[in-house]
């Protein structure tokens, strides 16, 4: 079965630094985890894909606009809290297994090594139902 997990990332929520703030070892530290985490999912078959998103700011949202220009909103959105940092989809035995996966990203280090404890929402992919012969 296939699982998307969402790192989500809240500025009311996260008790530690922005990451502009962290020193460069941490940082490296932090990508080394996630590099040796896909590693290790790849390894065992269940990595379809992972990626980091760009800030927050970096965000826009477009909507067609009854067949002419589409309306683009540029962000940051003030009215939103919590953002998605970055997802993985795993192809895995069942939902036990990504949230086993979900909980082990959810500790990446941060500052001063200590696990961040983020949150990462677990869903599921939906299937397409078999197609008619």
């Amino acid at each position: 079965m296939k699982y998307m997990l969402l790192m989500q990332f809240s500025e009311d929520s996260a008790d530690f630094p922005k990451l502009d703030e962290w020193k460069p070892a941490e940082i490296q530290a932090h990508i080394r985890f996630m590099k040796r985490t896909n590693a290790g999912l790849a390894a065992a078959g269940e990595l379809v894909d992972a990626q980091g998103l760009a800030m927050p700011e970096t965000a826009r949202i477009v909507r067609s606009h009854s067949g002419g220009t589409p309306v683009v909103t540029e962000g940051p959105f003030p009215e939103s809290k919590e953002w998605v940092a970055g997802w993985w989809i795993v192809d895995c035995a069942g939902e036990q297994r990504a949230i086993e996966i979900a909980a082990a990203v959810s500790a990446a280090p941060g500052p001063g090594g200590r696990p961040l404890d983020m949150p990462i929402e677990v869903r599921q992919v939906m299937a397409a139902p078999p197609a008619e012969l």
